[in-house]
């Protein structure tokens, strides 16, 4: 990865002498600029919650082998991790179809076939953020028994 410079080239390469390098600023303003800021604070978040969900659930105590489906009923007694949980998917959904928008419009030169893809990514992915947000908060742990 070479290191560009304001004129947008790379220091090795005199200007006239090469290909020129083409990089993607940083937006002025409006929607993409909220998209662009977005990415970063949701990628940090999710790293925050994401870790911390793989050392619970998968490091901690007995690691993985205590994760069953009563070990997840008594975990969503707790609002704290219904939240958690919820977060996580929220903020997973937001960033990839954020993350796969702008793939799109970076990629596909057709606008017709642009529009359509990100369309698509947007109604699959309110889809899967009302599946999920209805298994968070509807799901009552004591109607299930218990095994123990």
């Amino acid at each position: 990865m070479s290191v560009e410079t304001r004129a947008g080239r790379s220091p090795a390469i005199p200007p006239g002498r090469g290909a020129e390098v083409r990089r993607r600023d940083r937006p002025a303003g409006g929607f993409e600029l909220w998209s662009w800021l977005f990415m970063r604070v949701s990628g940090v978040a999710l790293l925050g919650l994401a870790v911390g969900h793989v050392l619970i659930m998968h490091v901690l105590d007995e690691g993985v082998s205590r994760v069953n489906f009563e070990f997840v009923q008594l975990r969503w007694e707790s609002p704290f991790w219904r939240t958690w949980d919820w977060a996580l998917l929220v903020l997973a959904l937001l960033h990839g179809i954020n993350g796969l928008r702008v793939t799109v419009q970076d990629y596909v030169r057709w606008p017709g076939a642009r529009f359509a893809l990100n369309v698509l990514f947007a109604l699959t992915g309110f889809l899967l953020f009302v599946l999920g947000t209805v298994i968070v908060f509807t799901f009552d742990p004591n109607a299930w028994p218990r095994t123990s």
